[in-house]
């Protein structure tokens, strides 16, 4: 079976975000845990204060740092598992490798949640241990294990032909990745396949809709 990671990244913050740590965990085909990988990265410019302040990581704590640009993903991995994967694959350069997005999955089997943040999942699926868990939420490390605990939770709940392999669960989050209600805009909340014709056609002419939108407009 092709090699698996759950992948996470903290960084620098919203604008144009650069790699300041990076941590992943290999899965294997039992779903039991090879080694863990987490290193801190010199990204080159100043960290902004909304990351600090969710990562606790400074500028003079990378001095002496590799250069964010000299992290690159083991040669053998097919498949990046990761929560929202999407953000964490931009900011390491969007290498050719099959993501699959645990946010969207937990959106799919658990749709009822008033928040899908890792977080909030977390303390729906294992309440009694949720605070402790997340105690160091937002390091990298801690982050690849909690998402790695929702995977095994996501496993549980999927039906045997979603998960037979990491193609089967890639192909699952594909489908689970395209909306089916508008999260934004003036029809927000409405379903997509209920949207005006002439507002999915002025969707689609946008220069940076979202592919999986993308999709759920040009369905029939």
């Amino acid at each position: 079976m092709s090699k698996a990671i759950v992948f996470d990244t903290e960084t620098t913050g919203i604008d144009e975000p650069r790699l300041v740590e990076a941590a992943y965990l290999e899965i294997k085909p039992d779903l039991s845990m090879g080694p863990m990988f987490c290193q801190r990265y010199n990204p080159g410019k100043p960290i902004e204060y909304g990351a600090m302040a969710t990562h606790y990581i400074m500028d003079e704590d990378l001095i002496g740092c590799r250069p964010h640009a000299d992290f690159s993903l083991p040669a053998d991995v097919a498949y990046l598992i990761g929560y929202n994967v999407d953000y964490d694959w931009k900011v390491i350069g969007s290498p050719d490798i099959k993501r699959i997005c645990m946010l969207a999955l937990s959106r799919m089997l658990w749709p009822g949640l008033d928040s899908h943040s890792q977080s909030a999942v977390l303390y729906f699926l294992n309440r009694a241990k949720a605070r402790e868990l997340l105690k160091d939420a937002h390091s990298a490390a801690a982050d690849v294990m909690n998402c790695t605990r929702i995977l095994w939770r996501v496993m549980q709940n999927l039906e045997p032909q979603e998960k037979e392999d990491w193609e089967a669960l890639w192909r699952t989050s594909e489908i689970a990745r395209v909306p089916t209600v508008m999260s934004f805009g003036k029809h927000k909340g409405m379903a997509i396949r209920d949207l005006p014709a002439d507002y999915k056609q002025w969707m689609l002419k946008q220069s940076d809709i979202d592919p999986y939108l993308m999709q759920a407009l040009r369905a029939k």
